[in-house]
């Protein structure tokens, strides 16, 4: 009985076609076909062709345990991920497209309010990942310095003040810094910011905030909120706002998900954005651009951070580099419908 044409043809079974099955369609060695489908420089291009037209009509995908196992590379790139942020889903899609092209895949393992960053990163390795890329670690950093001597270790998003590893991140308080200018530049003197908690990216941000509003001669007018990344801190942050004497004619959020839940409370409370009360966010996230926030922020360039964090892991691996590196990459300024002169 004839199979139809269906993908599994010509192996005689139901069984998944091997590389065998390939080479003897093109009638050629395995380790010919091999070189095509691993994408190695040498066979023709007639051959490469002919390799991969064979192997799409018996719909082959290659074995990648198998090949890891004979390689002893699994050329994987652990990458750690917060789940509730938007801005790291960006990345993690900047992070595929930049690793594709230099020949390495991702895994992926993800933080969440009940899974914490030492089992991530436990899951990383466990899956034989060759170098771990881990967005906005908050680990100490010894804990970090000890994980790179394990699997090399770049840290994206955030300062790291002594461990000996690379960093890719933007100058955090260089960007808040450029908010307040842009805010200073419109009128406003009554700036709030609504923290980011704990971290060297939360101190970096507030450093840079309360360095703007003393360059400026503002020092009466520093105020810090309490908060953290959620949009319900940057809610409860607007709340007390609401309930105190006096409204502050801007508020600069931590990042963007804090910025939305103060835009969220003010509109509850009936008060105008940017009309009574500008705000601004920090990240750019995929949310901020939204038409029904057109938040103000500040972008950390995702795709730039992407390509240098992968980069730095290929360097790492492939080339043999040994001594740590930091890259800092200027943030830049987004200026949308939710800043505007004060009224």
């Amino acid at each position: 009985m004839e199979d139809g044409g269906s993908g599994r043809q010509g192996n005689g079974t139901n069984r998944r076609p091997r590389l065998e099955d390939v080479a003897a369609r093109v009638g050629l060695s395995t380790a010919s076909v091999s070189l095509v489908l691993r994408g190695v420089p040498g066979p023709s291009e007639r051959t490469r062709k002919r390799v991969l037209k064979a192997a799409a009509e018996l719909g082959y995908q290659a074995d990648r345990t198998a090949s890891m196992l004979a390689s002893r590379r699994t050329r994987l790139l652990g990458v750690m991920i917060d789940i509730r942020s938007p801005f790291h889903a960006e990345l993690v899609e900047h992070l595929h497209t930049a690793a594709e092209e230099v020949g390495y895949d991702l895994v992926l393992s993800t933080r969440t309010r009940t899974r914490d960053e030492h089992t991530a990163v436990d899951t990383l390795l466990a899956f034989r990942s060759e170098a771990l890329i881990l967005l906005g670690p908050s680990a100490p950093d010894d804990t970090l310095a000890a994980l790179d001597r394990k699997a090399p270790v770049i840290a994206v998003g955030r300062r790291i003040a002594d461990a000996d590893l690379d960093v890719v991140r933007t100058a955090d308080d260089d960007g808040v810094g450029q908010i307040v200018d842009h805010l200073v530049g419109h009128g406003h003197r009554a700036i709030t910011y609504v923290d980011g908690g704990k971290g060297a990216i939360a101190t970096d941000r507030r450093r840079g905030y309360r360095a703007a509003m003393r360059r400026h001669g503002l020092d009466a007018h520093i105020k810090v909120l309490r908060g953290d990344s959620t949009e319900a801190a940057g809610e409860r942050a607007a709340q007390r706002l609401i309930e105190g004497a006096e409204l502050p004619t801007a508020v600069v959020a931590f990042n963007d998900a804090c910025a939305i839940g103060v835009l969220e409370a003010l509109a509850r409370a009936g008060i105008a954005v940017p009309g009574a009360v500008s705000v601004a966010g920090y990240d750019d996230d995929s949310l901020s651009r939204l038409s029904c926030f057109n938040l103000t922020t500040v972008s950390q360039s995702a795709e730039e951070q992407a390509r240098h964090a992968v980069a730095a892991a290929v360097e790492r691996l492939d080339q043999g580099r040994t001594e740590a590196r930091e890259v800092v990459l200027p943030p830049n300024l987004v200026v949308r419908g939710t800043t505007a002169e004060p009224a």
